[in-house]
């Protein structure tokens, strides 16, 4: 019996990657926790830290907390006695084999043999959290953990590997940032960091200790608004502390000292997620490249332990803003971490009891989100984790359906759509669209973990809500769907998103997306959209439509707007008919609008999915398509980063060169001729349109016929 067990536990380590070397294991021990619980602790700890004017500001939705109490447990074969380290972040216990050990502090003897270890944690403030490391034992994902309900699951955890290091004591890393301007005005110090940032300054040089006020500023004009700047402090230096205590965001900083503290000089320490840009992308339009800089920088400032919205304001983790960042995460960084973590904070815990953020749009995003991770990154082991949460948020949507199969509001939701002044009563379509899809999503997810039942009724209930959406919003003389539904009539009153997420899913015949796309995305009569957020989804829509030259010139006229006004990081709203001041005030505020919004950066998602090209066809890109798009660019090239490689592409009236480094591609391409290829033969598949499949590590070069 003992033989079998040591053998059984040798089968289990080299399942999960650890192998014999000589006499002894390769082992890593990592710290962890109920799987779930560091996301949801450390997305309250950034939840809090929005302040305005000095006043703490939390969201007002439902902040989750971590399980205060929880069980790690092992059972473990020795074939020796073994001495394990123990650190816990919280008060504890240690119980051997069913019996309480005492006067247990850093080490726990363990005797040869097979045994159940168990350690029970407390912690109110963090998350209770353990690491073990011992010769053949160590803290993983074997271990097993539970909380009050001693439903044993298997431990969470990231990669916190050195046992000094709590996981509650995470922070960001910085870099230190000089300013590229310094002007003396009155007692006053003007100091401009030449773009806008994120992170703290130091105080270099001090002659002794005192107390200065800061005020930031994303415009210049904010940061000299003493009394109507967003944020500010009023902090005591001294040499031992030489840096403002909160992480701020910036461009310009007016600092005024309080008494006769001097200092030499003031940097900004920059706080950052550690990310590879992955993702590049350049053409014949300096406009266009200097916006795709922009656009990084600005995913970059905002992607940092979650997708925020904005650094300044509100420093939220929103989930319509998460799923745009996701998706151009996927083109710039492919971090999966961050989209992960923002899931799994969005969820929250249960019981459910209100939509995503409050609003009901939100909750359909993030199904949306959760199909596309899976999608990009085939990750299908976090997918069937989190699949228990996805199933009870949407048994909350759909105990909100009438007898009609719509989703309903209920006093407390909130219908964002859009920053718009729109009616939003009765039955909406775009909230009916969106709620569709999400079924639809969840049911294709059903499919893959092999849940039939659900997948069917998920399925079920998205093709006859479809149904019911065209027969109560289409309206074929229009050329698209209304707006809403309200105590039993049709208000004709056309907006363009449901329109927008009606091409986006691809829920319209050709002639029905022609009528759309004619009659109201190009009615200058239907209200047109003010904000990067859904623009965003409009000019994805009219790609979808193949309208890649109007799309190339939008983005040139809207984003260089900001740039004109010497935006150096993409702004929340736009309006190109507001000046001045105008540009900064929002929410009644005067530097109330959020001048570094992650929604502003969409160019990086367009610019790589529909001109580069590059699109996964199947979970993990295990199949994808690179079609390149010229639009009105004589030439672009770029990289699309993969799960396993990336995607390399140049386009140019007469050329195309492709190389991607991971299995599964086919390269599609029109040429109004039969192309010269380098290698292989292409097929055509379509009226001048060829393709080819793509072996791993080869360039493809390819001497076209014009590009039509």
């Amino acid at each position: 019996m003992q033989f079998k067990l040591i053998e059984h536990h040798r089968m289990f380590l080299a399942e999960i990657g650890i192998t014999r070397q000589g006499e002894g294991l390769i082992l890593k021990a990592t710290w962890i926790w109920y799987p779930g619980d560091f996301e949801i602790w450390l997305h309250k700890e950034v939840s809090l830290r929005r302040q305005e004017r000095g006043c703490v500001y939390p969201p007002f939705w439902r902040l989750d907390m971590h399980y205060p109490k929880v069980r790690f447990r092992k059972e473990i074969v020795l074939e020796q006695p073994e001495t394990l380290s123990l650190h816990v972040d919280g008060t504890f216990f240690v119980v051997l084999d069913y019996k309480i050990l005492y006067d247990v502090s850093r080490e726990i003897i363990i005797p040869a043999g097979s045994h159940f270890l168990e350690v029970n944690v407390f912690n109110q403030e963090n998350c209770p959290s353990i690491y073990v490391a011992g010769e053949t034992v160590v803290s993983d994902a074997s271990w097993e953990v539970a909380y009050d309900n001693v439903h044993w699951v298997k431990a969470g955890y990231w990669d916190f590997n050195d046992p000094n290091q709590k996981p509650s004591q995470y922070r960001l890393p910085t870099r230190e940032i000089e300013p590229v301007h310094i002007e003396k005005r009155g007692e006053a110090w003007l100091v401009d960091f030449g773009k806008e940032t994120f992170g703290f300054l130091r105080f270099h040089g001090l002659n002794s200790k005192g107390s200065v006020s800061v005020y930031y500023g994303e415009s210049l004009a904010e940061a000299l608004a003493t009394d109507e700047c967003e944020t500010y402090d009023r902090v005591e230096l001294k040499e031992q502390t030489p840096d403002t205590p909160e992480a701020r965001a910036f461009r310009y900083v007016q600092i005024v000292p309080e008494d006769e503290i001097t200092w030499e000089r003031v940097t900004c320490l920059y706080e950052y997620l550690p990310l590879e840009k992955r993702g590049e992308f350049s053409c014949s339009d300096p406009l266009l490249n200097k916006i795709w800089d922009v656009a990084s920088y600005t995913l970059e400032l905002n992607t940092r332990e979650f997708f925020l919205d904005g650094i300044k304001r509100d420093r939220w983790v929103w989930s319509g803003d998460a799923y745009q960042g996701a998706l151009m995460n996927y083109y710039l960084f492919f971090d999966p971490g961050v989209v992960k973590r923002t899931l799994i904070a969005l969820r929250g815990k249960d019981p459910v009891e209100m939509h995503i953020n409050q609003i009901m749009d939100y909750t359909f995003y993030w199904f949306v989100t959760l199909y596309d991770y899976y999608l990009y990154t085939g990750d299908l082991e976090f997918v069937r984790w989190i699949y228990p949460k996805a199933l009870g948020l949407m048994e909350f949507c759909q105990k909100r359906c009438n007898e009609d199969g719509f989703i309903e509001s209920v006093p407390g939701d909130w219908i964002f759509i859009d920053w718009a002044d729109m009616d939003k009563e009765g039955i909406i379509s775009t909230e009916q669209i969106l709620f569709c899809k999400s079924l639809e999503v969840l049911g294709n997810i059903a499919t893959c973990l092999g849940d039939s039942g659900r997948a069917e009724s998920f399925h079920l209930h998205s093709e006859k809500l479809k149904e019911k959406i065209f027969q109560l919003f289409w309206d074929e003389e229009l050329g698209g769907f209304t707006h809403n539904f309200v105590d039993g009539e049709n208000k004709k009153k056309m907006t363009r998103y449901p329109n927008i997420f009606a091409i986006l899913f691809n829920y319209l015949d050709l002639d029905q997306q022609r009528k759309a796309r004619e009659q109201v995305l190009f009615n200058p009569e239907v209200q047109v959209i003010k904000t990067p957020y859904m623009k965003y989804f409009e000019l994805a829509a009219l790609c979808e439509c193949g309208e890649y030259d109007k799309v190339l010139d939008y983005i040139r006229s809207y984003w260089v707007g900001m740039l004109e006004l010497g935006a150096t990081t993409f702004w929340e709203y736009y309006d190109p008919t507001q000046r001045g001041a105008e540009h900064y005030q929002m929410y009644g505020r005067p530097f109330g609008k959020s001048l570094c919004h992650a929604w502003g950066a969409s160019p990086v998602y367009l610019l790589g999915k529909y001109y580069l090209g590059v699109k996964p066809l199947a979970p993990g890109y295990k199949e994808f398509v690179v079609e390149p798009k010229l639009g009105n660019l004589q030439w672009l090239q770029g990289t699309v980063p993969l799960p396993e490689g990336e995607v390399s592409v140049f386009l140019s009236k007469d050329k195309l060169k492709v190389k991607a480094t991971q299995q599964g591609g086919a390269l599609r391409f029109a040429s109004m001729n039969e192309p010269v290829c380098s290698k292989g033969a292409p097929a055509l598949v379509a009226p001048n349109t060829y393709e080819i499949h793509l072996t791993p590590n080869e360039l493809y070069t390819i001497k076209l016929a014009g590009v039509c």
